[in-house]
């Protein structure tokens, strides 16, 4: 019973040194990336009329979930890797290890916290990350750009705003035909800077060509007005047929609960949703790679603080994972491309690293 309880305040206090540290390291790097969005928005507003500083603040605050999303493994790595220095520069790995306990037993609270934070970030943190970098994007087309264009994709079709000098326009598309991008069963709203209703285009087709969208077989009610048809009619358009697949598949925008019903629906209305697979999967393995990055912290970090060749291990720990970061991202552009399949895009560097560092540590306890 009294070994039990110490074990409990062992894996306790391991574990709270480790989120200390995490949560710690986590502040002072969202801190600093904070720091350089705010200045970067500042730099943008200041060639913009009318911009308030609360929304530059605002805006630095709405993209920091997206941007800690990213240095996230970094933060799992440098952590465990400080919390191994200081428990063996306090000799306390040594008291453990002659206590009878093995590098599984004090490396499992670490673990169970990577695996935990990994679970959180794509349940909770993601979903937010998802919804402010929307409120951000707003915010962008508001202040920083003269012309704004909102596209939005579900079961019943199309749904896209552009704004224009004269006001806004809302189209909406039953259907599109896939691959000439024809969008089919059109309505298009017209409303001035005021948002008052101006007309109504109803169209049997539409295509976006050249800077313009084409409508043909279309009648305009305006008012009080008797519906006129015409053969053919015109608006302008800055947006282009990739700008719009970007802009309603971009994998940020989109919560980690919403994915695959989302994928779905573009693959249901013919367009590929490879990108947003690949995003999935790749979020699946985030817990694997965060117990990964534990692994690779523990291969270079449990050694003697004075043992020859420490400091470059420790080294080459962080040089291997800036080399995960960089070669996932790799596979992850790959894979949306469909030049690699989506498991090994998404999985890859997650097994690998932690067969890696799997690998060094078994080495490390049999020897």
């Amino acid at each position: 019973m009294i070994k039990r309880l110490m074990t409990m305040t062992l894996n306790f206090y391991l574990m709270r040194l480790y989120l200390m540290n995490f949560v710690a390291l986590l502040f002072c790097l969202l801190g600093i990336v904070y720091l350089f969005d705010v200045v970067e928005l500042l730099r943008r507003a200041s060639k913009v009329e009318a911009f308030p500083l609360f929304s530059v603040l605002q805006m630095g605050m709405f993209k920091l979930p997206e941007t800690g999303q990213q240095i996230f493994p970094f933060v799992v790595l440098f952590s465990a890797m400080f919390t191994f220095w200081q428990l063996s520069k306090r000799s306390e790995l040594v008291v453990m290890r002659a206590s009878g306990l093995s590098v599984w037993q004090f490396m499992a609270p670490l673990i169970l916290s990577g695996f935990l934070i990994g679970l959180i970030q794509i349940t909770m943190i993601n979903p937010l990350s998802a919804h402010l970098i929307k409120r951000y994007e707003e915010l962008e087309g508001q202040y920083l750009n003269k012309q704004t264009s909102l596209v939005t994709l579900s079961k019943q079709g199309l749904w896209l705003r552009q704004e224009n000098e004269n006001g806004m326009a809302v189209l909406h598309a039953g259907k599109i035909k896939m691959p000439e991008w024809q969008l089919q069963d059109v309505i298009v709203f017209f409303f001035d800077k005021n948002f008052n209703f101006l007309r109504r285009v109803d169209s049997k087709t539409a295509k976006l060509n050249k800077g313009e969208w084409q409508f043909k077989d279309a009648y305009t009610n305006k008012l009080d007005e008797v519906p006129e048809r015409t053969d053919y009619i015109s608006m302008a358009t800055d947006l282009t047929v990739d700008e719009i697949e970007e802009s309603f598949s971009d994998p940020v925008t989109i919560s980690f609960w919403s994915l695959l019903s989302f994928s779905k629906t573009l693959e249901q209305a013919g367009f590929d949703s490879t990108p947003l697979k690949v995003h999935f999967q790749k979020l699946l393995s985030t817990p694997l790679l965060f117990l990964a990055m534990i692994f690779l912290a523990a291969s270079v970090s449990l050694r003697p603080p004075r043992a020859q060749g420490t400091f470059l291990l420790i080294v080459f720990g962080i040089a291997m994972g800036f080399g995960v970061f960089f070669l996932s991202n790799f596979l992850q552009a790959l894979g949306a491309s469909g030049q690699i399949p989506v498991f090994i895009s998404a999985w890859f560097p997650s097994i690998i690293t932690f067969l890696l560092g799997l690998g060094v540590i078994m080495t490390l306890e049999d020897g």
